[in-house]
């Protein structure tokens, strides 16, 4: 069998599908050029964001690991 799609493409099953598709991806990118709130950069989004993921070493951690 001779595959020739790509990671980047999907296949859609019918013409209907993809033009839904197509008015939903182009209705989310219309609202987030639209949206007026400030932007934050990459670099505090990814420093907050280790603050949720990072576990919190407050000793309960430890305890269950020595049992």
């Amino acid at each position: 069998m001779n595959d020739t799609s790509s990671s980047t493409t999907s296949e859609v099953a019918t013409t209907e599908a993809a033009e839904t598709y197509d008015h939903w991806f182009r209705a989310k990118v219309l609202t987030s050029l639209n949206d007026d709130r400030p932007t934050a950069s990459h670099e505090t989004v990814m420093a907050q964001l280790r603050k949720i993921v990072t576990p919190q070493t407050d000793g309960h951690a430890a305890d269950s690991m020595e049992d």
